[in-house]
């Protein structure tokens, strides 16, 4: 899988493990990840020092916080993203519809295409 080649990738994960194992696999296809991160205000943070981000993976709840503040500043500097979560659609606001939605556990080639094609 060459689709992550060269591709800064944020993880936002507050599961260590399954933070870890996105964190391996990206890496092992060619991405340099950035984080994993797994607090809404660590997340925040992380995407303020990081200039060109090609994309990020977005758990949908941060240690019981909506992860809405994430996914509104990734939206403001135009970093595709997709939700990686349980959750179905009917907690993600309508702002937000359009955004792709996987379930965990995360299989990287499709959000390689989501991503990037």
């Amino acid at each position: 899988m060459t689709d992550f080649k060269d591709k800064r990738v944020l993880v936002v994960e507050d599961d260590y493990f399954i933070a870890m194992e996105l964190c391996r696999n990206l890496e092992a296809a060619g991405a340099e990840v950035v984080g994993p991160v797994g607090r809404v205000g660590e997340a925040l943070a992380q995407i303020a020092r990081s200039d060109g981000l090609d994309g990020a993976l977005l758990d949908l709840n941060l240690h019981g916080a909506m992860a809405f503040p994430v996914a509104d500043k990734l939206c403001e500097r135009g970093v595709p993203f997709v939700f990686a979560t349980g959750y179905d659609g009917s907690v993600i606001p309508e702002r937000y519809r359009e955004v792709p939605r996987c379930r965990k556990p995360v299989e990287l080639q499709s959000i390689s295409t989501v991503l990037f094609d």
